[in-house]
C-alpha cells in the first residue's frame, strides 16, 4: 500500500493502482473564479488569481511505490497536472529524486501543465535495495519497471530525462527498448573509463584486483560505500558509444552540459552529438555539474526542447544558442559552445 505526504482531513483519499491520490476540494474555487469573470463580480485580475490558485491546487504530488524486477520497492513522486502525458526524471550517482536539478525540472513541467514522475533508483534515496557502484544495466531495468507501471495506469510517456549517471541510463534505455521518442541527457559521461580515479584513488584497478573491493570514505573518513570488482567491471564494460549508435533516428535526443563542469568535462558532450543520429547539443556557459546557479536556464532549455514540433525541427546535430529556443544549424558551433 502506498502512502501520501499530505493527510488533511478535508481531502478525499482514493486508493488507486499503486498510490493514494489526494483530491482537494478546490473545484468550487475554480467555478467561482469563472463565475466572477462572467458576472464581473470583481476585477479581472482578482478573478484570474482565483482561477490560477484553484488550478495550481489541482496539481497533486503523489507518492508512488513501484516494484522492480528484483522485488525491490522503488519510491517516486508523481506531479499530476491532470494530463496523462508524463515525463520521467532520473537522478545521478548517489543522488535522489529530491535534489537539483530533478526538482526544478519537475516544477517547470508542472507550470506548463505537463505531468512528471521523479523516482529513486534501487539503493538510493527512499527506495529499497543496497547501493551498487556501476549498476547501469540494473538501473535501466528499474526505469523499465517505472515506465511499465505508469503505462499500466494509462499514462503516456512523452520523454525520459536523466542527470549525470541518469543521463547515461536514459540513453542506454533508448538504445535497448526504442519505445520513447524524446530523451534528455544532462551532464552524462560518454567515456565511462574516466572519472574513476577521482572517487577510488590511484591504482584503483590493482587494489581492487588484490583485495576484491575498495571502500570509499568521505573527507572526514566516514565510510560511504563499497566498490566490488564486479561492480567496477559493470561500469567499464558499459559501452556508451555502442549505445548511442543504437538509438534510432525516430528518437530525438538533447544533451545539455555546463562549461564549468568539473565532474564530467564538457568536451564529452560533443561525443554524444557525433554518435547519435537525431541530436541537439546545448552547453550552458559558466554552469557546473549540477547547474547550481543555472537551474532555471537548464529547466527552460529542457522544456523548450520538449515542446519543439519534431516535424518542423529538422536541424539534427545543431546547437541551441543562448537565447533558447533558437537553433544554430552550423555544426562547428559544437566546438564554440563546448570548449
Amino acid at each position: 500500500m502506498s502512502e501520501t505526504r499530505r493527510n488533511q482531513s478535508s481531502d478525499e483519499q482514493i486508493e488507486k493502482s499503486g498510490y493514494v491520490q489526494i483530491v482537494p476540494r478546490t473545484t468550487n474555487l475554480i467555478v467561482f473564479g469563472f463565475q466572477c469573470l462572467i458576472d464581473h463580480r470583481t476585477s479581472f485580475i482578482s478573478a484570474l488569481t482565483l482561477l490560477v490558485i484553484g488550478l495550481c491546487a489541482e496539481i497533486q504530488h503523489q507518492r508512488v511505490v513501484i516494484e522492480n524486477s528484483h522485488g525491490e520497492k522503488l519510491v517516486g513522486v508523481l506531479h499530476d497536472t491532470g494530463s496523462t502525458e508524463t515525463v520521467v526524471i532520473c537522478h545521478g550517482f548517489r543522488s535522489s529524486k529530491n535534489r537539483i536539478p530533478m526538482l526544478t525540472i519537475a516544477s517547470f513541467f508542472e507550470r506548463a501543465m505537463i505531468s512528471s514522475f521523479r523516482f529513486d533508483f534501487a539503493g538510493n534515496g527512499e527506495s529499497q535495495g543496497s547501493f551498487q557502484y556501476g549498476n547501469y544495466r540494473r538501473e535501466v531495468e528499474d526505469l523499465r519497471s517505472v515506465l511499465q507501471h505508469l503505462r499500466g495506469v494509462n499514462r503516456v510517456i512523452s520523454a525520459i530525462i536523466g542527470h549525470s549517471k541518469g543521463g547515461n541510463v536514459v540513453l542506454l534505455y533508448a538504445a535497448k527498448y526504442n519505445d520513447v521518442q524524446t530523451v534528455v541527457n544532462i551532464s552524462g559521461r560518454f567515456f565511462l573509463d574516466r572519472g574513476i580515479e577521482f572517487r577510488l584513488g590511484k591504482d584503483y584497478f590493482k587494489r581492487i584486483k588484490d583485495n576484491g573491493f575498495i571502500d570509499v570514505s568521505n573527507r572526514k573518513g566516514k565510510f560511504e560505500y563499497r566498490v566490488t570488482e564486479e561492480s567496477l567491471m559493470d561500469r567499464l564494460t558499459t559501452n556508451a558509444h555502442e549505445a548511442c549508435l543504437s538509438i534510432r533516428e525516430n528518437c530525438r535526443v538533447l544533451t545539455v552540459h555546463g562549461s564549468n563542469d568539473r565532474i564530467v568535462h564538457v568536451t564529452e558532450a560533443s561525443e554524444f552529438a557525433k554518435q547519435i543520429k537525431n541530436h541537439k547539443l546545448y552547453v550552458i556557459e559558466g554552469a557546473d555539474h549540477e547547474f547550481t546557479s543555472h537551474q532555471h536556464q537548464l529547466a527552460s532549455i529542457v522544456l523548450s526542447f520538449f515542446k519543439l514540433d519534431p516535424k518542423k525541427d529538422d536541424e539534427s546535430g545543431s546547437v541551441f544558442e543562448s537565447g533558447c529556443p533558437k537553433l544554430l544549424a552550423d555544426k562547428r558551433d559544437h566546438h564554440r559552445f563546448g570548449q
